[in-house]
């Protein structure tokens, strides 16, 4: 007996790396992730290596069930290492893993709404080729064939994303026509960062059934449009027990060089999104308040109202890599809090 395991990867493309996958038959029945064999590629032609030293190593990190291929056929998301076993300078989990682990006690969770695009021959998918929609307004969470563009993808994605059992937790479509946005979480840093990036490349191999391609541009057509996200909910056990926290939590992200730190790490083109227009705050200008959009950080009405619950970043960009914001938000928000003796 044997079955396909599609081993997944990031690759080295800059500003925003691009996912990579080869298939490689196994022998036997699937029997875990510490079964997986570790396996190589050419690092040279994703941008992860030079051509005179090549090979780098798929070390598998994370696995579910193949909803493309059914059957015992898997997916594999792996981490990229040196032939040293060390990790590549492009591996970013490593580094969340560390910081994870050092804050484990304060039981950080996230939930990170994706935001993301369809194309089809160059245009968004409803925009009229060489010309404009009307303007947004009755597309958010629409209904109707004159609104709603690619709702069929959105559904067979969302569909795949279930039967790999994954944490997705919702879909629903944007601001702009052909923009839609799926939820994963709430679950831990590793878990929702893991299970994001798989999600994102069943977006795209959804997506190539219907040829349409998705896009994670955070600002995918200039002027009065929407860009398009990565809203970032993250609480500790603290913040879900105490409003104190959650106020500690908000204010240690905009302390001394904090709001550039996090800003700079989170997506490519991010000055093009954050203009303090279309629900953003200014890139270069942090702000926290209650049920404000327009604010760096939301606190929502919910929160206040119960004294605990979380907080939402909404500076990411729809093409953030969510272990770089994870590890971002857990190691400023959970210094904070433990400096403040809230944990």
């Amino acid at each position: 007996m044997t079955f396909k395991a599609e081993y997944i990867w990031i690759d080295g493309t800059e500003p925003t790396a691009k996912l990579r996958s080869k298939t490689k038959i196994i022998a036997g029945e699937p029997a875990g992730l510490d079964a997986l064999p570790i396996w190589g590629f050419d690092g040279s032609s994703t941008n992860q290596a030079e051509g005179h030293s090549s090979d780098c190593v798929l070390k598998p990190v994370f696995t579910c069930p193949d909803p493309i291929r059914g059957g015992d056929d898997i997916l594999v998301l792996c981490e990229v290492l040196n032939i040293d076993l060390t990790p590549h300078a492009t591996n970013t989990r490593a580094a969340l893993a560390e910081v994870a682990e050092r804050f484990a006690a304060q039981e950080p969770i996230f939930g990170i709404e994706q935001e993301y695009t369809f194309f089809q021959d160059g245009y968004p998918l409803g925009f009229p080729k060489g010309g404009f929609p009307a303007p947004q307004g009755g597309y958010y969470c629409g209904v109707g064939a004159d609104e709603i563009f690619g709702r069929d993808v959105v559904e067979a994605h969302l569909d795949n994303c279930l039967k790999a059992g994954l944490a997705i937790s919702g879909i629903n479509a944007e601001v702009m026509p052909g923009q839609w946005e799926f939820q994963v979480g709430p679950v831990s840093p590793l878990e929702v960062s893991d299970h994001l990036w798989v999600a994102r490349w069943l977006l795209y191999r959804t997506a190539e059934d219907f040829d349409v391609a998705a896009t994670l541009d955070p600002k995918p057509v200039k002027g009065d449009w929407n860009g398009a996200g990565a809203h970032t909910n993250f609480s500790t056990k603290a913040m879900r027990e105490s409003y104190d926290a959650i106020i500690t939590a908000a204010e240690s992200l905009g302390e001394g060089s904090k709001p550039l730190d996090h800003v700079k790490n989170y997506g490519a083109g991010i000055d093009d999104r954050l203009t303090g227009l279309h629900e953003t705050a200014p890139w270069n200008e942090y702000s926290y308040g209650v049920s404000n959009r327009g604010a760096s950080v939301r606190i929502p009405w919910q929160v206040e109202k119960d004294g605990k619950g979380y907080i939402e970043d909404r500076r990411p960009n729809a093409n953030v890599d969510p272990y770089v914001v994870t590890r971002l938000l857990v190691d400023t928000c959970c210094s904070a809090l433990e400096k403040a003796g809230q944990v």
